[in-house]
């Protein structure tokens, strides 16, 4: 099996922004994209992009995951960057367009495509490091995956990095590739240093999240995570799981959550900690590295509310089980 996102569809929707007006998506190639050398986002990082995925039900439906939140993100992130803005409209169907092309090709359950929607700045000018760029593409590349566990159940390893952060503070919301620029030297060095998968950035003992998931502490019946602010993603699959524990009558803490507590109550035999994200949706966490020591969460296993949270988002994905908040949009 091919490695997860290295396999694209060869056709993706693209639309470009020039003399303040939108062209209508075109299907186009997918192996390339033709960018003039001084391109805005070359230089400085005019770029935002998505994830989210389509499932194939058992009747044979392909359903859209809470397209309607990654939308509202992407436009989001598009403001902060000062990219040019676009109707949710106009993605929408932009997405809804190549998944039909493709429909076909969206794999079966424990499999699905992953559809990655990109902005990125295209005006030809190395001078504007303080202005905005008045050019710009959106594309949505498509890429069928696999099972994100299909090697089984592996817990993870984190390393908490109190003394710098994943990204700049005010940017922490925008989903940039900037963020996964800065964050990509921190992880590099833990998986050297200490064999950790991942860092959880803690910036003066204040928990976040790590380079590419949001992190959830669970503790018995509740669960605690950082409340939202500009500082780290308003993750879709993190809003999904605590969406999903409420229903299944979990206490649900959006509050801040220092490297003592934690530590503290990671000792706990009951506890477990997870990563959420779009790729794994809910990834176990099996220890925590501070200060050159090994923390185990609980007994360092897969928790069972951890796998059981999971069950329960993909039962709604993949149609098994009832979509009471209307995640779904069947095309």
């Amino acid at each position: 099996m091919a490695a997860f996102g290295t396999v694209f569809m060869p056709q993706m929707t693209l639309a470009t922004f020039e003399n303040s007006n939108w062209s209508s998506p075109e299907l186009v190639s997918s192996d390339s994209i033709q960018l003039h050398p001084g391109a805005h986002v070359l230089h400085y990082a005019s770029t935002c992009f998505e994830g989210l995925k389509a499932f194939r039900h058992e009747n044979g439906s392909i359903n859209l995951f809470r397209m309607d939140r990654n939308i509202e993100r992407m436009q989001q992130s598009s403001q902060l960057l000062s990219l040019p803005a676009f109707d949710a409209s106009f993605l929408q169907k932009m997405i809804t367009d190549v998944v039909k092309h493709f429909h076909n090709d969206v794999p079966k359950p424990p499999g699905s495509m992953y559809i990655r929607p990109t902005h990125i700045g295209t005006e030809a000018a190395i001078g504007k490091a303080a202005s905005p760029t008045s050019s710009s593409m959106l594309y949505v590349l498509l890429s069928p995956v696999g099972d994100y566990f299909a090697s089984g159940d592996q817990t993870l390893r984190l390393l908490l990095e109190e003394d710098g952060s994943r990204c700049a503070a005010h940017m922490g919301m925008v989903k940039s590739g900037g963020n996964y620029a800065s964050a990509l030297q921190p992880i590099l060095q833990a998986r050297a240093s200490v064999n950790a998968d991942q860092v959880l950035f803690c910036p003066n003992g204040d928990v976040q999240e790590t380079g590419a998931a949001n992190f959830l502490l669970i503790d018995g019946n509740e669960i605690i995570t950082k409340a939202l602010d500009s500082s780290f993603l308003h993750g879709v699959t993190r809003d999904s799981i605590l969406t999903i524990a409420r229903d299944m009558g979990m206490t649900v803490s959006e509050r801040e959550l220092s490297v003592d507590e934690l530590l503290e109550r990671a000792a706990k035999p009951e506890s477990e900690a997870a990563l959420s994200g779009t790729a794994a949706v809910l990834a176990p966490v099996g220890t925590l590295i501070h200060k050159g020591k090994e923390i185990p969460v609980g007994d360092a296993s897969p928790g069972k509310t951890t796998l059981k949270l999971r069950k329960a988002l993909n039962d709604i994905q993949w149609g098994k089980a009832e979509d009471k908040h209307g995640w779904l949009t069947q095309i």
